[in-house]
């Protein structure tokens, strides 16, 4: 049987070529925007926010919008906030 390999391990179908490789599929949801994309992004958000609790600030969730809400009642305050217990 002639090899269909192109990794030059003479594996003798693509199925196994693929297994030897240990290829693993991910984000094959991206139809329902579970993506690398949506990841990413989700991933700077998570960021943003440990960044405002570094500095003392508890902003109302999680999401851009919170944080930023947050870091502007900080800055106009010129203290740390807690945006559960404050408003502006």
């Amino acid at each position: 049987m002639p090899t269909i390999c192109t990794c030059g391990g003479g594996h003798s179908t693509f199925g196994e070529c693929m297994r030897a490789k240990n290829i693993r599929i991910g984000y094959c949801r991206s139809a329902a925007n579970v993506d690398y994309s949506a990841a990413r992004h989700n991933e700077r958000e998570l960021a943003r926010y440990k960044a405002a609790r570094a500095e003392g600030i508890q902003p109302g969730g999680t999401t851009t919008e919170h944080v930023d809400r947050a870091l502007r009642q900080a800055d106009k305050l010129g203290r740390a906030v807690d945006a559960s217990k404050e408003s502006v």
